[in-house]
């Protein structure tokens, strides 16, 4: 299993109660450094960050099975095999 880090951004997040207000609390987001992709959950402590990683496994566009963390060396992007003809 390939460790694969993931850059953390403290953020808020908008929620809409019953009664129609509108109220905002603080959260975190997780970004793949391998695609992208980004998960998100409420809270600023470990314990959200944690969450947001162990969603950032099950949820992979790629199908990936990876270990996901904060202090893995950042990966690459990979570039295509193919240059387009000029």
């Amino acid at each position: 299993m390939a460790k694969t880090r993931c850059e953390i951004e403290e953020t808020s997040t908008e929620l809409t109660n019953q009664y129609g207000n509108t109220i905002s609390i603080p959260s975190v987001k997780a970004r793949c450094s391998r695609c992208g992709h980004v998960t998100k959950s409420g809270g600023t402590s470990e314990r959200s960050v944690a969450r947001c990683l162990v969603l950032m496994r099950e949820e992979c566009p790629r199908g990936q099975r990876h270990y996901y963390t904060t202090d893995a060396p950042k990966a690459p992007r990979r570039k295509p095999g193919w240059v387009r003809p000029a």
